[in-house]
């Protein structure tokens, strides 16, 4: 399984659903535990759940893979762990609190969808 096409089927779910602000970057050049990276906001906690539930339904659906799905919506952060691509799905107010973009700067950013 390619992972570039792993990310862009993430994206398309979390488009699909209705995320907002989803950034996909490319860290193969600086983190040695992942590829990609992909980074989305919800407005709920309902809305978070929804999001990673997603994600998962349809990577399981059309490359028939499982990811691991970490963390509490309640907690403003839902992690869907793929091992090549990691999905992050936000509360706004958490994004901003940890700013993962910033950490990852170095990460290029191959797509961003406002």
């Amino acid at each position: 399984m390619n992972p570039l096409e792993l990310a862009h089927t993430i994206v398309d779910a979390l488009e699909e659903k209705k995320g907002e602000n989803i950034l996909l970057l490319d860290l193969q050049k600086i983190a040695m535990f992942t590829d990609y990276f992909v980074i989305c906001t919800g407005t709920s906690d309902r809305m978070l759940d929804g999001l990673a539930n997603g994600v998962l339904d349809k990577v399981r659906e059309k490359q028939n893979i499982r990811g691991h799905k970490q963390g509490d919506s309640a907690g403003g952060w839902v992690i869907v762990d793929f091992g090549s691509v990691v999905v992050h799905v936000f509360a706004p107010e958490t994004r901003d609190y940890y700013r993962l973009e910033e950490l990852w700067k170095e990460g290029k950013v191959l797509l961003r969808l406002q």
